[in-house]
């Protein structure tokens, strides 16, 4: 025996799952591989890369990571007597990590064919490499659920800060815009009390005050050609009758439904000299009320958001608990109206159901992942239907969209661990690896698919008492 294959064999016996074996099995084992020298820093295996071999590392550290998204995610670090790609070797799938040499490396490598010899050489080693394979299989799925998880974070995030800019922005303008409006009044209170009004001119244009904040709190939004029209007219007539600054009061006025017919009715009641410190109150009650009108409808959006993410979250709430389903389908809704509004129409047919006891955040990622999957077969541009109904002691939910459907020839693999649809680090397929487990396993329900092109319909059954 060559003194390479003594150190081969004197440092495979210092492997663990290959410390019973005898003299015999060790010196075949020896002979079946080759070693490898690699310098710290070198990459082993690409995330994707075909299974090459099953590896043994005699000396150093290795360490892998998972990536998607762009974002590498830390697996593991393997170090001297540990082995890798076992499970994809017996899987015959490709590598779910990529790895690289943290400090100088030894490998010993045994190609494929060679993997499958050393197991029938040594038997005994099966069940330390399904042992390991099972591992291994755990962690790259807490790996893929945890970035799962992340991804989804940051896709809601992203929609939450979203929905949340346009309303926060409306409440910081409109205050601003607020404050100069009651800087003006109270000296425009005190132009008009100035006025020689009496009771009754007082009482009229208190009753206008009234109807013109009503009329502009409920008007609807004219043709921009007639809106143009009408504001043209009110600066006019107002022109005419030398009020300042026409072209400013006259979309205020307009809004509040004041025509020119409403202007002659005004004239009649006030005296002209009257005219201009009555329109200019009229002009800054009207906009005040708006904005404050305004700032409580961003104030709300802002509630409802808050209030969504909170109801997905299941904030503060025990991990199982009555869950409303529709409650968590409106919520995920809510937290997705940013793709769902660049031309995605939801109709919803909800039937009467019960509340059921279910793990209420795991459940929302359910409904976030196969309403996003819905919304991207779709491209953004058509149809979802959200349907719910009770059948006996089972909740059915389906989700179907009338998009481009799932290829026949990958729809047998949707489900499996290490499936996706997309590029190597660029996201994590369909997700409904995940689905299934939470679906199944954490609820002991049960999900199916029919898909065509043109409509694939997910139905998602889940018990309606868990314990």
């Amino acid at each position: 025996m060559s003194e390479q294959c003594t150190h081969t064999k004197l440092t495979l016996q210092q492997v663990p799952i290959f410390a019973h074996l005898d003299e015999k099995q060790l010196q075949c084992l020896t002979q079946l591989g080759t070693e490898i020298q690699l310098d710290a820093g070198t990459q082993i295996a690409k995330q994707g890369d075909p299974p090459d071999g099953f590896y043994i590392i005699l000396e150093g550290v290795t360490e892998w990571t998972r990536t998607v998204d762009g974002q590498a995610a830390h697996a593991v670090n393997l170090g001297s007597g540990e082995v890798f790609a076992e499970l994809i070797l017996l899987l015959d799938e490709p590598y779910p990590t990529s790895g690289r040499a943290l400090t100088p490396v030894t490998l010993y490598k045994l190609n494929p064919e060679a993997f499958w010899q050393m197991l029938e050489i040594c038997p005994q080693v099966w069940r330390s490499i399904l042992k390991i394979a099972t591992q291994r299989s755990q962690l790259h799925e807490s790996v893929t659920q945890q970035q799962a998880k992340l991804i989804s974070l940051g896709t809601l995030s992203a929609g939450l800060a979203h929905e949340l800019n346009n309303p926060a922005a409306a409440v910081k303008r409109n205050v601003q815009n607020l404050d100069e409006i009651l800087q003006q009044l109270p000296a425009l209170a005190l132009q008009l009390h100035q006025q020689p009004l009496n009771k009754e001119q007082i009482d009229f244009l208190c009753e206008l005050y009234k109807q013109a904040i009503a009329t502009a709190k409920t008007c609807s939004r004219r043709d921009p050609i007639a809106q143009s029209e009408a504001e043209d007219e009110v600066t006019d007539w107002l022109g005419d009758r030398n009020v300042k600054e026409s072209w400013k009061l006259a979309p205020t006025l307009v809004n509040a439904g004041i025509t020119t017919e409403k202007l002659d009715e005004i004239t009649a009641h006030i005296t002209p000299e009257c005219l201009s410190s009555v329109l200019r109150w009229l002009d800054a009650t009207v906009t005040g009320s708006g904005l404050l009108y305004e700032l409580q409808q961003s104030s709300g959006r802002i509630g409802e958001l808050v209030k969504a993410m909170k109801e997905y979250s299941y904030m503060d709430r025990a991990p199982i608990q009555e869950v409303d389903v529709h409650e968590g389908i409106n919520s995920t809704l809510t937290i997705l109206k940013y793709k769902l509004k660049q031309g995605v129409s939801v109709h919803k047919e909800y039937g009467n159901l019960p509340k059921i006891s279910a793990y209420g955040s795991q459940l929302n990622q359910v409904w976030t992942n196969l309403i996003d999957n819905a919304i991207d077969a779709t491209g953004g541009k058509g149809q979802i239907w959200i349907k719910t109904s009770q059948e006996g002691d089972r909740v059915l939910v389906e989700i179907i969209d009338n998009g481009v459907g799932i290829a026949p020839e990958i729809q047998s693999r949707i489900f499996e661990q290490f499936f996706t649809t997309k590029e190597v680090g660029k996201g994590t397929g369909l997700g409904l690896d995940i689905v299934r487990r939470i679906i199944v396993g954490q609820h002991r329900g049960d999900i199916r698919f029919e898909s065509k092109a043109g409509e694939t319909k997910f139905q998602v059954r889940l018990p309606i008492n868990l314990n």
